[in-house]
């Protein structure tokens, strides 16, 4: 059965990576504006319950660490199950944290649904996610397509966030956790069923080539720096033994606390 759904995959007359694409667009832009709102619910939720708001901001925080706790996991389940299995918990995660938020009433409830449910569904289901897979889909275009999928983020995020903040002004916070919650669960959970994790799952080879990169006329499908480097089986543990393996985190670190630091109020 498994052969024969790649043999018929493999004649479809479209190379099955922009499918990929457009559902990781589709995937970013409300999984990433799901995270998001939290900047938006806040005002009102420490107006309710009169909360310091520092505590308040704490649950989106918390939310951030237990995804970098998660990271780890979500990378090991990427690799043995694929990536439809991943992000479908991320759906679970978020739509649950979101649906469940109208019935917060003391701090825990917070930190437990917008904080860990929603921080810890979106782990799953956006950046740390796709970043795993979509590189599979590409070699020659690998830069434009993964562009393509995570600018998704940001017409989220244009044209999500001023609807949720115009549910919040007529009808209040409640009804717009209710309402993304909702988008989360319809919006994203088909289209994860369309996810693969790479070409050969659908008979095809990345860019959608009839030959794979290794059998290219041209012996070489992009341009190669560090061919050495390139060419490495990296673990984590040969990763942490080098310099860029740290530069890339602590630009990460600096980066990503400079952004949330600042949208989060």
């Amino acid at each position: 059965m498994q052969q024969t759904s790649k043999h018929r995959s493999s004649r479809l007359p479209f190379f099955y990576g922009w499918l990929i694409i457009a559902v990781a667009f589709v995937t970013m832009a409300i999984g990433v504006s799901g995270r998001t709102a939290f900047s938006l619910l806040m005002p009102p939720l420490i107006d309710e319950f009169k909360w310091d708001r520092g505590l308040a901001a704490g649950a989106f925080s918390f939310g951030f660490l237990v995804s970098a706790v998660l990271s780890p996991l979500v990378g090991r389940v990427m690799d043995s199950r694929g990536p439809r299995l991943v992000i479908l918990t991320g759906v679970a995660l978020m739509s649950g944290g979101l649906l469940l938020a109208p019935w917060v009433s003391s701090l825990w409830h917070l930190y437990a649904t917008l904080g860990v449910a929603v921080g810890g569904g979106a782990n799953m289901m956006t950046y740390t996610a796709h970043s795993q897979f979509l590189p599979n889909w590409f070699v020659r275009r690998r830069g434009l397509a993964i562009s393509i999928a995570f600018s998704g983020a940001g017409v989220g995020a244009i044209v999500l966030l001023p609807w949720l903040q115009s549910i919040i002004l007529s009808q209040g916070w409640r009804a717009s956790c209710v309402a993304m919650g909702l988008i989360v669960l319809a919006g994203i959970a088909p289209l994860a069923l369309l996810v693969r994790k790479s070409p050969a799952d659908v008979g095809q080879n990345p860019d959608g080539d009839l030959a794979s990169p290794s059998t290219a006329p041209n012996g070489s499908a992009a341009t190669v720096v560090d061919p050495s480097w390139a060419a490495t089986e990296w673990t984590l543990g040969l990763a942490v033994r080098t310099a860029r393996f740290w530069w890339l985190v602590l630009g990460y670190f600096l980066a990503l606390i400079a952004w949330y630091a600042v949208q989060v109020h």
